[in-house]
C-alpha cells in the first residue's frame, strides 16, 4: 500500500458540555497540526498517489472553514462537543467528499482510504480514518 500525508494546522475555540471535560468546560482555544494521509495500492498513470499540490490546496480550503472559528457559534456543530476526534472525522469527511467530486484530478480515483490526525500537542492526538 502506498501513502502520502500533506500537513497544515487550524485554530480553533470551543466548550465542551460534560463533567468528563472537566476545566475544558470552559471556552478554550485549540491549535492543531492536521496531517492528512492517502492511501491506495497502485501508483497512477504519473507514479503518484495523488498530486501533492492538490491535496494541500483542498486540505487548506478544507480547513479555511474551521480556522479561527468560535465552533460553538457554528450551528452545524450545535449541541456537540467538538473534541479532537470528532473533528478529525468532519475533517476526513469533507475530504473525501472533496475526492469524490473530483477536486483532486483522475488520478485520485484509485485511492481508497483517507486518516486525518489531528495533533493537539506533542502529547496527545487521534486520528480518523475512512475509506473512500
Amino acid at each position: 500500500m502506498y501513502s502520502l500525508t500533506v500537513r497544515d494546522h487550524m485554530m480553533i475555540a470551543h466548550s465542551f458540555r460534560g463533567e468528563v471535560f472537566g476545566p475544558a468546560q470552559r471556552l478554550h482555544g485549540a491549535t492543531y497540526i492536521v496531517d492528512v494521509t492517502f492511501f491506495r495500492p497502485e501508483l497512477d498513470a504519473d507514479n503518484l498517489v495523488v498530486d501533492i499540490g492538490r491535496a494541500a490546496e483542498e486540505l487548506k480550503d478544507v480547513l479555511a472553514a474551521l480556522n479561527y472559528r468560535n465552533l460553538d457559534d457554528d450551528p452545524g456543530f450545535a449541541g456537540v462537543n467538538t473534541s479532537t476526534e470528532m473533528l478529525a472525522a468532519v475533517v476526513a469527511d469533507r475530504l473525501a467528499a472533496r475526492v469524490h467530486a473530483g477536486a483532486l484530478g483522475a488520478g485520485a480515483a484509485g485511492l481508497q482510504r483517507i486518516s486525518v490526525t489531528l495533533r493537539e500537542s506533542h502529547v496527545a492526538w487521534a486520528t480518523y480514518e475512512r475509506p473512500l
